[in-house]
């Protein structure tokens, strides 16, 4: 059973809002009764967005529900977004940086310049960017404050082999988001961060439909399974929440103790 959470009086920012981990967070801040919830993604997911609108309204009629075509890598289109989001609404309250790619599959040296380039910009600089405009925007309103959660990964904790953007981009939010909890707590503003392991989304939907890849990835997680978007969403909510005052600059893993065998 979920927990009950009530956000009706808070404002959410959702980057990469319309894939599955961002979808089933904008669908559990509407059945919390969040007073808005702004999606920003690429304008390509326009369409996806469109109909995840409706069914935050189906979900929750009194949350107001809007994309934003946003590039997380363009500090101009970041820092746009979260005056577009206060302009309408009045406030940020709540901010979730969950856009991220996942590099393409090569060993270190055999990776491009051009992937490491691309990976880092949307994993990493994506989250400094988010971080940096949500921030200044919760030490200047009144009240003062409000909660970031960033997407990390168990590759932030782990090492994993043939993917050495994606681990060394979620390494560093693992880091930006201490720097950014330390820096800012006394002000109101907490940050935290998720590690995920596998989550059943689209993202590695080709790696579990092949037999030796599905045992590779999930070999090690002692359930045997991935985690459904909906797990996930529940732990950004209790991150952002009340309940979670007290939390503060750290990730809350997500893997079924695959990382404490």
């Amino acid at each position: 059973m979920a927990a009950s959470y009530d956000f009706s009086n808070k404002v959410i920012l959702i980057t990469g809002a319309t894939g599955g981990i961002g979808q089933a967070t904008a669908l559990a801040f509407a059945k919390a009764h969040a007073k808005a919830i702004v999606l920003a993604d690429l304008p390509s997911a326009s369409a996806s967005a469109s109909t995840l609108v409706s069914a935050i309204t189906a979900v929750s009629p009194s949350t107001s529900a809007t994309f934003y075509a946003l590039d997380v890598t363009a500090g101009d289109q970041v820092a746009a977004c979260v005056h577009a989001t206060v302009a309408r609404f009045g406030s940020l309250d709540v901010a979730f940086n969950n856009a991220g790619v996942l590099s393409k599959t090569a060993s270190l040296i055999d990776t491009p310049d051009e992937e490491y380039d691309r990976t880092l910009g949307v994993d990493l600089k994506g989250v400094f960017l988010g971080l940096k405009h949500e921030i200044r925007q919760m030490l200047a309103q009144d009240p003062q404050g409000g909660v970031i959660v960033n997407s990390a990964s168990i590759a932030g904790i782990l090492g994993g082999p043939m993917i050495a953007p994606y681990v060394a981009a979620k390494h560093g939010v693992i880091g930006l988001t201490k720097t950014a909890a330390l820096e800012y707590a006394a002000q109101g503003v907490r940050v935290n961060a998720i590690a995920p392991s596998a989550v059943a989304t689209e993202m590695i939907q080709h790696w579990l439909q092949d037999p030796a890849q599905r045992e590779y990835i999930l070999g090690g997680i002692p359930v045997k399974r991935a985690a459904t978007v909906e797990e996930i969403a529940n732990s950004v909510l209790y991150l952002c929440s009340d309940a979670a005052g007290f939390v503060n600059g750290a990730t809350l893993v997500l893997d079924a103790g695959q990382t404490v065998q």
